[in-house]
């Protein structure tokens, strides 16, 4: 149960992360909103040191050096898949790859489910697909390109959270810590070589800042739900973020909810209450 509530917790910050990441990218260049974010992400992270402890031995720095190389991979991917679009198909299909591939690492490393698991699991990842599509799914006619963007943007988000996983249980948020610095740096550094090409817009510096803490704690949530459940079931749990951007969508800028979307809404809801069961 504690498992299922962090990886609650960490679905819904990842999606109010990508609710305000994606307004503040409307403002300004995406790269801009990330300048702001990233340091704002790591600088949490610091702070959380002192509370949560963090052991940098050799295990925890390469296993949080190789999910911060697959947080910016996920990054550079997400958004090229999403300008190609359409977003309505691409989405959903990054946000199952990303689920399905730390179900499979989680069963090869032995993980056992019950019974309420074998049906709450692939209900969730029905949820997942639903939620994340919008309207016009089935006119939309994605390229060859997007759709392999798309599922390689779904693995590098799948390898952070493995990554993240893999890392010792007594090394504290030392991968966080790690992975977050080498993402920052990545992304800074395409920044400042594609400076040119960002334009004069300011980014909206306290929406991005914001962004980027909720960014550590949906992490800190997903690394503490994984090393008190199965890998396989809290996975499926955070890919569930989709909903949370969705209703923020609703509320803030009443944009429409489709009748796809409170069908998986209602199939979270029951997948979430069979996964407690367990």
């Amino acid at each position: 149960m504690l498992a299922l509530l962090l990886a609650l917790g960490s679905s819904l910050a990842y999606g109010c992360a990508d609710f305000l990441g994606g307004l503040g990218a409307r403002k300004a260049h995406v790269l801009r909103t990330v300048m702001i974010a990233a340091p704002a992400s790591l600088l949490v992270e610091l702070l959380l040191w002192p509370l949560l402890g963090a052991s940098f031995d050799a295990a925890p720095l390469g296993w949080g050096a190789a999910s911060g190389v697959a947080s910016a991979a996920a990054f550079a991917l997400l958004y090229r898949t999403l300008a190609i679009g359409p977003m309505n198909v691409l989405s959903p299909v990054t946000a199952l790859v990303s689920a399905v591939l730390p179900v499979t690492v989680g069963l090869f490393q032995g993980e056992r489910l019950a019974t309420a698991d074998l049906v709450g699991l692939p209900l969730a990842l029905v949820a997942v697909a639903l939620v994340s599509a919008g309207p016009g799914v089935r006119s939309a006619r994605p390229s060859p390109t997007a759709l392999l963007l798309a599922f390689g943007a779904g693995t590098a988000i799948a390898l952070q959270l493995v990554f993240l996983h893999q890392a010792p249980s007594d090394s504290g948020v030392a991968p966080l810590i790690i992975g977050r610095a080498v993402s920052s740096a990545v992304t800074l550094t395409a920044a400042g070589l594609l400076h040119r090409r960002l334009g004069p817009e300011r980014p909206a510096y306290a929406m991005s800042a914001t962004a980027g803490a909720l960014d550590s704690v949906a992490n800190l949530l997903f690394l503490l739900a994984a090393r008190s459940g199965n890998l396989a079931v809290v996975a499926v749990i955070t890919a569930l973020y989709p909903a949370g951007t969705v209703l923020l969508a609703r509320g803030v800028l009443a944009e429409r909810v489709q009748r796809g979307q409170f069908v998986g809404l209602g199939a979270a809801a029951v997948a979430v209450s069979l996964l407690a069961l367990s």
